[in-house]
């Protein structure tokens, strides 16, 4: 890190949202049940709601959190399976003691997880809709975990992690998070590109606090690649919505706020293949709009 504790979950400052609340009680409700169905392997977090994490079968060969064939490709892709590895940060005091480390992507609320259930899955890249929603002609293999490069005053990088990049497409996955964090004005300043980039009075903060740190961060990077910009979100987050375009209405620069965009789940689940869709609406809830409670 470049300061001492320089960023904080905004929630932390502005109490907690309702939205995220309830999506977590939703999700906690649902994965009980697709536990309980499907005679999976699980373990319930500590607090209200629980979250419902699952472990890998005895063999490693698949895991609740996804659809068996999804877990077989990920296993098989490198760069794919070293995503699983990363440690669930809240284990130690949330989650009862395993044989084994708890993970992120062990559990039901992780977007990680959700984001590789979509786009791990075998039958995705053959369904053409998807990419032409998200604007990317030469989609490749998804990466998760890219460390891009964005430029600091000082001359030197932050090496921001980016969820997911899709050919010359950078995303930001959401789903029960609280909020896009904030950060103190020395650690956002500090960026090479942030008065040319955003019309600085205006971004919106708590205090002297900038909101929504991780999108300020990412529409930099992408800036500084020569990419575009897409944050994943769920139709059930009006909140994260708001967020958005609150930091969107910001942006100086014409052609970067065109390549930069917002879509949900709900949305994506449309050009999804039918198994896929199945499953995001048994395990989270999601489905296309026209059939959503919210369509």
């Amino acid at each position: 890190m470049l300061y001492a504790d320089p960023v904080v979950s905004s929630g932390e400052r502005l109490g907690s949202f309702p939205y995220a609340a309830e999506l977590r009680r939703e999700l906690s409700a649902r994965n009980q049940r697709y536990a309980a169905d499907h005679g999976l392997i699980s373990r319930e977090s500590i607090g209200d709601p629980p979250a419902v994490c699952y472990l890998p079968r005895e063999d490693g060969k698949a895991h609740g959190n996804f659809l068996p064939q999804t877990y077989t490709r990920i296993l098989g892709h490198r760069g794919w399976s070293s995503r699983l590895n990363k440690v669930h940060a809240q284990a130690r005091a949330a989650l009862p003691r395993e044989d084994r480390r708890w993970r992120e992507l062990d559990s039901s609320n992780s977007s990680d997880a959700l984001l590789m259930n979509i786009f791990c899955f075998p039958g995705t890249r053959q369904h053409r809709r998807i990419f032409d929603q998200l604007g990317v002609l030469d989609p490749g293999m998804p990466e998760f975990g890219v460390k891009a490069k964005v430029p600091l005053a000082n001359g030197h990088f932050d090496r921001t992690e980016i969820d997911m990049r899709l050919g010359n497409l950078m995303v930001e996955a959401k789903l029960t998070e609280t909020d896009f964090q904030s950060a103190e004005p020395k650690l956002v300043e500090a960026y090479r590109d942030f008065s040319q980039v955003f019309s600085q009075p205006d971004l919106p903060r708590n205090g002297r606090r900038y909101l929504s740190y991780q999108l300020l961060r990412n529409v930099l990077a992408a800036y500084a690649n020569q990419c575009s910009f897409c944050v994943m979100v769920d139709a059930r987050r009006p909140d994260l919505i708001e967020a958005w375009y609150a930091i969107m209405r910001c942006v100086r620069l014409t052609s970067l706020r065109l390549e930069s965009k917002i879509i949900t789940w709900q949305e994506l689940s449309e050009g999804l293949p039918e198994r896929l869709q199945q499953f995001l609406e048994e395990k989270y809830g999601i489905t296309p709009p026209a059939t959503s409670p919210l369509g």
